[in-house]
C-alpha cells in the first residue's frame, strides 16, 4: 500500500503544484480575474486529485480485484494528504519567492470591486482594515500553511469518498451447490 500511496500522492501533488503555479501566473497577467480564479482553482484541484481514484483502483487491482470501502478510504486519504502537503509546500515556496504581492493585489481588487458596486467609504475602509489584519496574520507560517492545506484537503476528502464508494468490491462469497 505504501508504494501505491506514495506514487499516486506524489503524482497528484506534482499536478496540483504545476496547475496552481500556472493559474497564479495566468491571474497575474489579468487573463483570468480573481472572481473566476477560485472556480478555476478548485477545478485544477479536482484534476490533480483524480489520482486518488486511480490510486484506489490500482490498490484494488493489485489485491485480487477486491477492496472494502474503508480500505479505499484509507488509501485515498493518504494520497490526498501527500498531494495537499505538496500543494502547500509549493504555495509556501511561491509566497517566499515574491508571491507576497498576490495577497496585496487581491485586496486591492476586492476593494475596487466594492467601490464599483456602490459600497460606502466606511464599508470600504472596514474591509481595508480587515484585509490588513488578515495579511498580518498571513505572515505567520503555521497559519498560512494550515490555511493552504485547508484549501485542498476538503476536495481530497470528497474525491476519496466518491472514489472509495465507486471502487469498492467485496470478496465474492462461494456459491452453495
Amino acid at each position: 500500500m505504501t508504494k501505491i500511496v506514495l506514487i499516486f500522492g506524489l503524482i497528484s501533488g506534482a499536478i496540483s503544484a504545476v496547475l496552481m503555479l500556472t493559474l497564479v501566473s495566468i491571474v497575474q497577467t489579468g487573463a483570468v480575474d480573481f472572481d473566476n480564479a477560485m472556480m478555476w482553482g478548485y477545478a485544477t484541484m479536482i484534476i490533480a486529485l483524480s489520482m486518488v481514484f486511480f490510486g484506489i483502483k490500482s490498490y484494488r487491482d493489485n489485491n485480487g480485484g477486491r477492496i472494502t470501502f474503508l480500505k479505499g478510504l484509507q488509501v485515498g486519504i493518504l494520497i490526498s494528504l501527500i498531494s495537499a502537503v505538496c500543494y502547500a509546500v509549493t504555495w509556501e515556496v511561491y509566497n517566499r519567492t515574491g508571491g507576497q504581492e498576490f495577497m496585496e493585489k487581491y485586496t486591492t481588487y476586492y476593494l475596487d470591486k466594492m467601490r464599483k458596486n456602490g459600497a460606502s467609504d466606511a464599508e470600504v475602509e472596514g474591509a481595508r482594515v480587515q484585509g490588513e489584519q488578515f495579511m498580518e496574520m498571513y505572515k505567520i507560517f503555521y497559519i498560512r500553511f494550515g490555511m493552504t492545506l485547508m484549501e485542498i484537503l476538503p476536495v481530497g476528502v470528497i474525491v476519496t469518498l466518491v472514489s472509495a464508494a465507486l471502487l469498492r468490491k467485496k470478496e465474492l462469497m462461494p456459491s452453495k451447490a
